[in-house]
């Protein structure tokens, strides 16, 4: 009953954390920052349409939010090093 409740909330802290990481590359400035905003709004736009076809083909609501958290964890390890 609480597993639901748990991924939602981890990938509320999770993407908080990414958040913060883009918000520091992109406050540097640079070629690298233009990059980083032009490949996050491409990253919505595609996580969105991901997550519209695993519900449509009958995924649950449970596996979106699994799937956004492996996303959310690339970015993290990406956005770290």
């Amino acid at each position: 009953m609480f597993v639901p409740f748990y991924s939602a909330m981890s990938l509320a802290f999770e993407s908080g954390n990414v958040i913060g990481l883009r918000m520091m590359k992109m406050m540097s400035g640079g070629s690298g920052s233009h990059d980083e905003a032009h490949l996050m709004v491409s990253e919505k736009i595609n996580a969105m349409l991901e997550a519209s076809v695993s519900l449509m083909t009958g995924g649950t609501a449970s596996s979106v939010v699994e799937r956004y958290r492996e996303h959310v964890a690339a970015n993290a390890k990406r956005l770290s090093h």
